[in-house]
């Protein structure tokens, strides 16, 4: 409660804020300092010191305290060094305001702004305020973008874990995180002891402190120190030794060197209990969206499991797929799993019912090189009959304009017999398109398909993730698992194989015992096999395609 017959009594209010946004900003001791240079004549009843964000509205507690110590007429002003130091944000600025109209507050005093409590005063006030919000809220959003455009390079934001560096030295925003010459082997070591399962926490932890000597970085106010338990068990969780790192709920990768592997990472976690923080699982699965369950239609799916071997205490892990059972009310049996290795064998087993002996693939390619020769006359003869056709389109159609030009026809007549001639000379660029592309394309992919039923089965069992889903795929679009088995409709080009191949192979494998007799019959059973082969590529290639 003011009394306006008493001189006006004062709080100086002095803020600065810990939390890194305001580095710019006096010390506390100089905002003291400037409060008694500038107003030695005013009466002062106590100073009042926070460090504390005024971003966020009631996070300060002497700033509220001291609005109802005003409010119980202690005093009846206040002296700060900018209205930013009262107020970042709106409701702690209304307060403010909201009491100079009320006269219980009477005065406001500012080193670097001028106050004079009047509406227009006020209103200014009310202006210098917002105007702190603004300036806070943008530099927020500032950093934030920053802090996302470095995490995108891979770039951890914060201070680098025990075992690294944050570079100095490089431009701000682009600092990368380096390996710390005299740490990074020796939490390296910390992670190997760990990962033998043969050793706790704080055995490892002495050994780190006691027998290798770990000291922590000296830095301007701390370090140099032994590792405690809790920063070795908080390492032992931290996803970034792995090459990983969090920020924003989630997990980004990082462009740092790692320090172990992810199944490491993973086996650790399993050893500590899962005390620690787990990682969201992103595996990458081999066959992934490849498999349906031959019972409900749901995909399979996939799962990593682990094995504690007990003689080693090494952790193995193995990939099992199964259904995923994604259907409602559907009460599918399926329950059993398969294992990758299980899985791959009876896709190998699959595979080796299309393929084909190295004989009969180029049996069949010397026959397209013959049919290719003849497809090409043919192709050419079509060539010079639809260029020839197109020059006396266009003709025609040089014919019209001149007729046009000459007033021989209306316009009416010359448009519709326009568009008559342009829809006949499309069609005919469009043919010859259509010859240039099955020139180009039919012999590579007759050639493509050959060797796919020649060798698919060798480059599925040495191939990558990538190039064993590539070639299951090619085998069949409807692949399912039903009991354990693989049930697979083969793709139409692969049907005639399927339908022809067994047999002559089978006839061809009879007569090799007799391979060493050159003789008129096993000519004869040969040519019969290689004749009654080769029509099998303009069954499945040419037509199919």
């Amino acid at each position: 409660m003011s009394n306006e017959n008493q001189s006006t009594k004062y709080f100086v209010y002095c803020r600065k804020s810990t939390e890194g946004d305001e580095k710019q900003a006096l010390s506390i001791d100089s905002q003291k300092e400037k409060a008694q240079e500038l107003f030695p004549d005013l009466k002062i009843v106590a100073f009042l010191v926070e460090s504390k964000s005024a971003f966020k509205p009631h996070n300060r507690p002497v700033f509220a305290d001291m609005l109802e110590r005003i409010k119980r007429g202690e005093a009846q002003g206040i002296i700060a060094w900018h209205p930013d130091r009262l107020s970042r944000n709106e409701l702690d600025g209304a307060m403010i305001t909201f009491m100079l109209r009320q006269k219980e507050i009477l005065d406001l005093k500012f080193g670097s702004y001028h106050f004079d409590n009047s509406p227009e005063g006020i209103m200014f006030l009310q202006l210098a305020l917002s105007q702190s919000q603004y300036s806070s809220a943008k530099l927020s959003k500032d950093v934030k973008r920053g802090l996302e455009k470095k995490v995108k390079m891979g770039y951890m934001p914060g201070v680098a874990p025990a075992g690294y560096l944050n570079n100095k030295l490089a431009q701000k925003g682009e600092r990368e995180i380096l390996k710390d010459p005299e740490r990074f082997l020796l939490m390296r070591k910390a992670w190997d002891l760990m990962l033998t399962s043969n050793f706790t926490v704080p055995q490892i932890l002495h050994k780190l402190n006691d027998e290798w000597g770990y000291r922590s970085i000296q830095r301007r106010k701390e370090g140099g120190s032994p590792m405690s338990r809790s920063s070795l068990y908080k390492n032992f969780t931290n996803i970034f030794y792995a090459g990983q790192f969090e920020y924003g709920g989630k997990i980004h990768q990082g462009s740092h060197e790692p320090m172990i592997t992810l199944e490491e990472y993973d086996a650790v976690q399993i050893i500590l209990g899962r005390k620690g923080k787990p990682r969201p699982k992103k595996h990458t699965f081999s066959y992934s969206g490849t498999f349906r369950c031959g019972e409900c239609g749901c995909m399979y799916v996939a799962e990593k499991k682990h094995k504690v071997i007990k003689n080693t205490g090494e952790i193995r892990f193995y990939t099992y797929y199964h259904c995923s059972h994604s259907k409602p009310n559907y009460s599918c049996s399926q329950r059993s799993s398969i294992r990758e290795e299980g899985l791959e064998l009876i896709v190998e087993q699959e595979i080796a019912r299309w393929m084909i002996l190295p004989e009969f693939k180029q049996w069949a390619l010397d026959s397209l090189q013959s049919s290719h020769k003849k497809e090409s006359e043919s192709r050419t003869k079509i060539h010079e009959s639809l260029n020839k056709e197109l020059l006396s389109i266009q003709s025609k159609l040089d014919r019209l304009i001149d007729m046009r030009c000459s007033e021989l026809i209306d316009d009416e007549t010359y448009r519709i017999k326009k568009d008559e001639l342009q829809a006949m000379k499309d069609k005919i660029q469009e043919q010859l398109r259509d010859v240039n592309a099955r020139a180009e394309k039919w012999i590579e992919l007759t050639e493509r398909t050959f060797e796919f039923v020649a060798y698919a089965l060798q480059a599925f069992v040495s191939g990558s993730a990538q190039t064993k889903k590539e070639i299951i795929l090619a085998l069949s679009s409807n692949q399912t698992i039903l009991d354990g088995k693989l049930l697979v409709s083969a793709n139409k080009w692969l049907q005639p194989i399927g339908n022809k191949y067994p047999a002559l192979q089978k006839e061809y494998q009879a007569l090799e015992p007799l391979e060493k007799v050159l003789n008129k019959r096993k000519t004869e059973a040969l040519d019969s096999v290689r004749l009654r082969w080769l029509p099998v590529p303009d069954c499945f290639c040419m037509r199919s395609w």
